[in-house]
């Protein structure tokens, strides 16, 4: 019981933590790429630039990659904005792993206390010899019933948590991924 407590202290943890930082991930200016776009075509590559490092965000440290590969092969340019969505991407999932194991983890041991439980009922029997009674039994039963709910109930939390990061990140890879491509169009539109 100890193990499935401390077990779901960190899962609410790491689901209110990766929660925040997620949702902070994917705020969006909402005339940033309209900002970039009037830049590259104004030819303004270094306020483009210092629009990315004064907005903290995955999409802005993308663009910023790729307007530091400007005049390089649009390839060199796309495979540099992409490099830095993966490692944006890692950055949003870190410890969700420990939220899977958690919801996978949790009603195994709360299995474990049931067969623990049901193991002290069987001894407390076979150590009463013809004496046995109801209360003698009900406490590894007790156990076992406890245990069980318990690692249900922990595990249920830590998946639903878990597939809840998971959609939010989905989402914003989505949007990471959209704002890659109006990148590159950017860069082969003809300057105004």
């Amino acid at each position: 019981m100890a193990i499935l407590g401390v077990f779901s202290i960190i899962a609410m943890y790491i689901f209110i933590e990766r929660y925040f930082v997620i949702i902070k991930a994917s705020r969006e200016e909402s005339n940033f790429m309209n900002n970039i776009r009037d830049f590259i075509h104004n030819g303004r590559v270094d306020s483009a630039l210092s629009l990315c490092k004064n907005t903290y965000s995955p999409i802005s440290r993308m663009i910023e990659k790729g307007l530091q590969r400007i005049g390089k092969p649009l390839g060199d340019i796309n495979a540099a904005i992409e490099n830095v969505g993966k490692l944006e991407v890692s950055r949003l999932e870190k410890n969700i792993a420990g939220l899977a194991t958690i919801s996978g983890a949790a009603p195994m041991l709360g299995f474990l206390g049931t067969v623990i439980g049901m193991i002290r009922a069987f001894y407390d029997m076979s150590m009463a010899g013809n004496n046995i009674d109801i209360a003698l039994l009900s406490g590894g039963i007790y156990q076992a019933m406890v245990t069980t709910v318990a690692g249900l109930v922990v595990g249920i939390m830590a998946y639903i948590m878990y597939n809840i990061l998971v959609a939010r990140i989905e989402k914003l890879i989505y949007k990471l991924e959209a704002r890659a491509t109006e990148f590159m169009d950017l860069l082969h539109e003809p300057a105004k």
